[in-house]
């Protein structure tokens, strides 16, 4: 997680987690008080603004119950903050319910809660004054920057309505606010809580009526249908969140120590017994050599997307990591999403594992040009592999690719991603699955047009 410069408005300051595409926001409140809108599980970025500012974090502000990640705020709440969040969330645990209309005073600045459903039916935007004078508007999860928020992940047939009720939030609530407004939404690029967004965290009232295509829909019908026509598929780990995070999770405390240490046997004794075995390390040290049956998912920022999507949140998980890897890393993004039953890791690597005689597996790593010369499996999303992919090519997206696997699949000679990451996850899938060996293409489709000099197809 990043802190990344200031927006235009001086006492509001982003905190960004590129893996998960959020963003939570520090204001300023002066006196030496600090709030944190949507904080991030590890209150670890904030008590450190807060320290280089000689504050403290004073309020912490909730816009909805999120699915994508373990609130901070319970966290933030140890230290001194005090928890405002919709009431209409029902959180279990202390906190300051609030409502649309309902405003709150935070000395100098004020917090205004406009009622904005849609992305969740609790959800609230809070639009921050100056005295007077409006001074910005966190939009949480409904207007985001040239998208809005997903309404598909409450149930099914509460999806229509929810989009429905975020037309009437944006158009009732957040549009009449002005044009040269300030909007801070909480998801944005590479969350898979947005309809599709760029890579800007921040925006304007008057830029989103000007260019945000969903705005640009003539009714709301209109704007439902194209809504709903953009929504792609979303990690497993959804399902569970918003009522982990209403409940209350568990309080970690910081500093997190990195998981144990398990010899070669204990580990494979922790396996026997259910846990999860993952090995975080990059991909081509997994293709040259792994314990048999190991998840590859390569720690990166978007390590708790897939571990999140392709792993159960209650089961243990043991680890295999590199030498050089970011032990912290691993375990803050494994706490983010709430996995927390970490285990440990094998000691010593794979060398102790080598040392031990104990079996190894490898993988062909291939590429890409050569990888279309047999039957290729692309594991992208729906909208990556309409944009272009090998002709003939097989496609499932690497989350339905366990449920796929269990079915028949036909001979794989490779798998392709855009990269190499996902597709080495998708071998390891392959292989807990009885297809050991399959080549991983260490590029992806515009490689391969480029390699071959011929094109790719669409739709």
């Amino acid at each position: 997680m990043t802190a990344t410069p200031a927006t235009p408005v001086t006492p509001v300051t982003p905190v960004v987690d590129e893996g998960l595409g959020n963003t939570s926001w520090i204001v300023d409140l002066g006196d030496e008080r600090l709030a944190v809108v949507d904080p991030a599980r590890h209150p670890g970025p904030y008590l450190a603004a807060a320290e280089r500012l000689g504050a403290h974090v004073a309020y912490t502000v909730e816009t909805h119950l999120h699915a994508d990640f373990v609130t901070g705020s319970r966290e933030l709440a140890t230290y001194g903050a005090s928890v405002i969040a919709p009431a209409d969330g029902e959180l279990a645990w202390p906190h300051h319910p609030i409502g649309g209309g309902d405003a709150i005073d935070l000395g100098g600045l004020g917090l205004r809660a406009l009622a904005t459903p849609g992305h969740t039916p609790e959800h609230l935007a809070y639009l921050l004054s100056d005295g007077d004078r409006p001074v910005g508007v966190f939009t949480g999860g409904s207007l985001l920057v040239g998208a809005v928020a997903r309404t598909d992940l409450i149930a099914p047939d509460r999806t229509v309505d929810l989009a429905r009720a975020l037309w009437r939030s944006l158009h009732d609530e957040i549009l009449p606010l002005p044009d040269d407004l300030p909007v801070y939404p909480t998801h944005g690029a590479g969350s898979f809580c947005s309809a599709p967004a760029g890579d800007r965290r921040w925006t304007t009232i008057g830029e989103e009526r000007r260019t945000n295509p969903l705005l640009a829909a003539a009714s709301e019908a209109a704007f439902v249908k194209l809504l709903l026509d953009g929504l792609g598929s979303y990690p497993h780990y959804f399902a569970h969140l918003r009522e982990v995070n209403r409940t209350g999770p568990d309080v970690l405390g910081v500093p997190q120590p990195p998981p144990g240490l398990l010899g070669p046997e204990e580990l494979r004794r922790q396996v026997a017994d259910g846990a999860v075995l993952v090995d975080v390390r990059r991909a081509e040290a997994w293709a040259a050599g792994h314990i048999p049956g190991a998840l590859a998912i390569p720690l990166r920022p978007q390590f708790a997307s897939w571990l999140g999507w392709l792993v159960e949140r209650d089961q243990p998980l043991v680890f295999v990591v590199g030498a050089d890897q970011d032990r912290g890393e691993l375990v803050r993004q494994c706490h983010e999403i709430g996995y927390d039953h970490l285990i440990g890791e094998l000691t010593g690597g794979m060398a102790a594992w080598h040392a031990a005689g104990l079996p190894v597996a490898t993988n062909p790593r291939v590429s890409p040009g050569d990888a279309g010369r047999g039957r290729v499996l692309d594991v992208r999303q729906d909208s990556e592999h309409a944009a272009g992919h090998v002709p003939g090519s097989l496609h499932v997206e690497l989350g339905d690719l366990p449920r796929a696997a269990a079915d028949d699949l036909g001979h794989v000679d490779a798998v392709m991603c855009a990269q190499g990451e996902r597709s080495t996850t998708a071998a390891s899938v392959l292989e807990r699955a009885g297809h050991p060996g399959v080549a991983v293409a260490t590029g992806g489709p515009e490689d391969w047009s480029a390699a071959t000099g011929n094109p790719l197809e669409t739709g």
